[in-house]
């Protein structure tokens, strides 16, 4: 059996499109959507509906998935002061997007895992954080003990593989004798490939064989939606959000720490003096 394991989206419907075209390709005969599907992007109602309409189709909740329903209920699981901050902006026009489709509360239904069990390939464990957090990242700088405790089940029973995504980049790599996999991003490579990138997972009687895949698409045509689907005239965070398509790096959260950790307001100014700091630290000798 072939699996194609594909997470973090992100409202990009020109990867998830070249990306289920190459999975077809590949001859995978399911397809787990491992979170984030939604967010960030400017197609969050046009991902959801091309992944809604596949019978094949298996979800985990991502942390995006959440928020966005979240933001939209003004839940008190938020922080107060993020619901009154502009730079918010993008997220707020998302979930009205969804809201407005009727699609908003469809992953609330969604489990926050997912297991496969070929006989004789072994047992995995997809979640798009890990199964006790969507933010807990996985990858080869998790603790071996924490990998312990990830691969066995509420019965003991262990897991051969676990499949991580929220961090959008692929990981290979074996912690305490357990294979530890992340699916890289589909909308939103953080890896410097801007490449739609996903994981395939084959079973065969040695064990599962995992693959990963990057597949070229058409960023322009994503990029001119921030400005055309009016998602870019919602503030700075829109802004960023379109900066990490076009250089496959992480920008956001970067730009969020160094704000928290220098007290500086979250300002075109502040994202314009971050970027000439980013720059001149690694910038060559």
């Amino acid at each position: 059996m072939r699996v194609a394991v594909l997470a973090d989206i992100h409202g990009n419907a020109d990867a998830l499109k070249a990306v289920l075209a190459d999975a077809s390709a590949q001859g995978a005969e399911r397809l787990l959507v491992n979170g984030d599907v939604v967010n960030r992007g400017p197609d969050s109602v046009q991902v959801m509906e091309t992944l809604l309409e596949r019978p094949d189709v298996q979800f985990t909740l991502g942390n995006h998935d959440d928020l966005l329903r979240l933001w939209h209920a003004r839940s008190t699981a938020l922080p107060d002061d993020w619901l009154s901050d502009p730079f918010w902006g993008a997220t707020d026009w998302s979930a009205q997007q969804l809201a407005q489709a009727g699609l908003l509360d469809i992953p609330a239904i969604w489990p926050m895992t997912l297991t496969l069990d070929e006989p004789g390939a072994g047992r995995v464990l997809v979640a798009h954080g890990t199964a006790d957090h969507y933010r807990e990242s996985l990858s080869e700088h998790t603790a071996p003990e924490r990998v312990r405790a990830l691969s066995r089940d509420a019965a003991g029973g262990p897991y051969d593989v676990l499949v991580g995504s929220h961090i959008h980049r692929p990981v290979h790599t074996v912690v305490a004798e357990t294979l530890v996999l992340n699916t890289g991003a589909v909308g939103a490579p953080a890896n410097g490939d801007p490449r739609a990138q996903y994981l395939l997972l084959t079973a065969t009687a040695g064990g599962w064989v995992p693959q990963f895949r990057a597949v070229p698409y058409d960023r322009a045509r994503v990029l001119r939606r921030f400005d055309t689907s009016g998602l870019l005239r919602t503030g700075l965070s829109a802004e960023i959000f379109r900066e990490e398509v076009r250089t496959a790096r992480s920008l956001y959260t970067p730009y969020w720490l160094w704000t928290e950790e220098t007290g500086t307001p979250r300002t075109p100014a502040s994202w314009a003096q971050f970027l000439s700091d980013r720059t001149t630290k690694t910038a060559p000798p």
